[in-house]
């Protein structure tokens, strides 16, 4: 058999193609891969080796498949010394699929780990030695998720072939997946048709694509365009399928209670939800406070928000569609008596954004994040605008995966120095 052979783009320094070495694992990156550093030679002293399905504490045989700059990318090999921390995954796809990076870890030490590279996070981007409070469990570990959206790719030769997520590290590879542990049990019992019929009606689809599995009122809904409902502790929120909204439902009422609390605990009035959505925070708030505006860009999000408030029968919020550049043009609340929720896409918040909140000036943020790392980038203008940070509190919407929800609090004031 003939040996696999590197790409023309591959570096064969400090390693060669496919080298094999032993490493022990240290950490856990943010992407949930295990962290080595080894000696090579004298100009590569402490070098990183990232490598994916191991653990800290781990020695391990890995083979070498790309060197960059700064470290190299392994795949696991061999498990010479396990993890005490290591368990049984419960899906037979894990280290196949890209779904899931801590199935392997126990659930207390995923916790501590998620808690870990937050206060990392903020040490490295931020500057600031601060500590986090610990990651709030979901209250399921498995069966969690109301949300799943498998891809497959066009038919070949007539057929569609693999149904599912992509394989760790590439692109385009599809692993199959008829089951996910993760996935709530009506996705599951859903799953076996809703395949059978992609299948049979191969020919329709000219490219790849997905299929939306979003569960509602005990049901599976795969069409984007059709309104759905989900319920929050005694509120009922009605939305379309593919819009965005938090697919854990299991921890939503402590998560929503803890923004609440946190945003009201500054004694101010009013409140601007300026991600509004379908109105989950804005809602779910709206008891703390006189008066609540959502803003959205998005006018259906606003409909669908305005119809809620009338559904739960709560007349102190109002919702507006804003364009981006004049996010607060129409709140009319003072600063000093408002507190804002944000909860922004996985890219953070833009400078425009910014300008015009610090411009705005609440007496209170709470910042609502699912990717901690563009959230910390975003804790530096806040700084740096006068913004004390008073708690960071992640969230575990995301067990057995490296995602998570982190909340940051802070308050307008003269920022005081938190360097340890």
């Amino acid at each position: 058999m003939s040996q696999p052979r590197p790409s023309k783009k591959f570096k064969p320094v400090p390693f060669e193609y496919h080298q094999e070495i032993e490493l022990t694992i240290h950490a856990l990156s943010n992407l949930g891969q295990g962290i080595g550093r080894i000696d090579v030679d004298a100009e590569h002293q402490g070098w990183v080796v990232f490598v994916p399905s191991t653990l800290p504490g781990e020695k391990v045989l890995v083979r070498i498949y790309r060197n960059d700059k700064n470290c190299s990318q392994g795949d696991l090999v061999k498990i010479l010394e396990p993890s005490p921390e290591r368990v049984d995954p419960k899906c037979p796809l894990f280290g196949t699929c890209g779904g899931c990076q801590y199935q392997n870890l126990s659930y207390d030490k995923q916790l501590e780990w998620k808690t870990q590279q937050v206060q990392e996070l903020l040490k490295h981007m931020v500057g600031i030695e601060f500590d986090v409070e610990p990651a709030h469990p979901s209250p399921q570990e498995w069966n969690y998720r109301s949300k799943l959206t498998p891809h497959f790719g066009r038919p070949r030769n007539g057929k569609i072939e693999e149904i599912g997520f992509l394989r760790p590290g590439t692109r385009q590879h599809l692993v199959d997946v008829e089951n996910c542990p993760i996935a709530m049990q009506e996705i599951n019992d859903a799953l076996p048709q809703i395949r059978a019929e992609i299948r049979a009606n191969a020919a329709k689809y000219k490219k790849n694509a997905q299929v939306l599995l979003r569960v509602t009122e005990g049901r599976v809904e795969t069409n984007t365009r059709t309104p759905i409902s989900e319920s929050v502790g005694d509120l009922k929120f009605h939305f379309l399928a593919g819009d965005f909204f938090q697919n854990n439902p299991f921890i939503l009422p402590a998560f929503t209670d803890y923004v609440a609390r946190q945003a009201s605990a500054g004694g101010a009035k009013f409140l601007v939800d300026a991600y509004s959505g379908s109105g989950l925070f804005a809602l779910c708030l709206a008891k703390n406070f006189e008066q609540v505006a959502g803003v959205e860009v998005s006018e259906t999000a606003v409909d669908f928000a305005t119809k809620n408030a009338k559904l739960n029968g709560i007349t102190n919020a109002k919702f507006l569609a804003s364009s981006a550049e004049a996010i607060f043009a129409d709140i009319t609340f003072p600063g000093d008596e408002t507190a804002v929720v944000i909860d922004p896409p996985r890219k953070g918040c833009n400078q425009e954004f910014l300008d015009q909140l610090f411009a705005f000036g609440p007496s209170k943020v709470v910042y609502v994040s699912c990717n901690p790392a563009t959230q910390m980038r975003d804790l530096n203008h806040f700084l740096e605008a006068g913004y004390k940070l008073e708690e960071v509190q992640p969230f575990d919407l995301f067990p057995q995966t490296r995602h998570l929800e982190c909340i940051s609090v802070l308050s307008k004031g003269e920022a005081e120095p938190l360097q340890g």
